[in-house]
């Protein structure tokens, strides 16, 4: 039978407290002026990290830019859409009947369209701009709006301006 021996193995001693180190002169800070050193390089990392911290507010700022002008660029692309719906369902409604036997037929024309579509795209209270107002087929409307969009605030990293345009499509039926 064998029998197992335990051995304590002494570890060395160590300093926690930066102070109490350099109160006792131990090995961890021997002398003063170590401490002094260290202290040194502390203070001239000091402007590196200020500089690290200034780049990335910078980019914290450009990426707020951007969003901001990208979520006004896409807010105001839907409008557009809107508007543009709205304006090919007023067309669709600009229909003559056409009556064949015992038959009648809701007929669009293009002057219908744009006479129809007009009145509510000038009227919407913004720059929108009536660009197309036709018929492709004698019962569909097709409208086609722009309205020029300028970022809402000035930044090098979006274009000063672009222009927008929708088109939509709407369809007459009688039923």
């Amino acid at each position: 039978m064998e029998r197992a021996v335990k051995t304590a193995i002494p570890l060395p001693a160590v300093e926690w407290a930066h102070g109490a180190a350099e109160e006792r002169g131990t090995a961890a800070g021997s002398s003063a002026e170590e401490g002094s050193g260290a202290e040194e390089a502390r203070e001239a990392e000091e402007g590196s990290i200020m500089l690290l911290v200034l780049g990335y507010v910078l980019l914290a700022l450009a990426v707020v830019f951007v969003c901001v002008c990208a979520t006004d660029l896409y807010i105001a692309q839907k409008r557009l859409d809107t508007l543009a719906d709205a304006a090919a369902l007023a067309g669709a409604d600009g229909f003559t009947l056409r009556l064949d036997g015992d038959a009648a037929r809701a007929e669009l024309t293009d002057e219908g369209v744009r006479a129809q579509s007009q009145p509510l795209v000038d009227g919407a209270g913004t720059e929108a701009v009536l660009v197309a107002a036709d018929t492709p087929d004698g019962s569909s409307a097709r409208v086609t709006v722009s309205v020029p969009w300028h970022p809402p605030l000035v930044s090098p990293f979006v274009p000063d301006g672009l222009l927008l345009r929708s088109t939509a499509t709407s369809r007459t039926a009688l039923r």
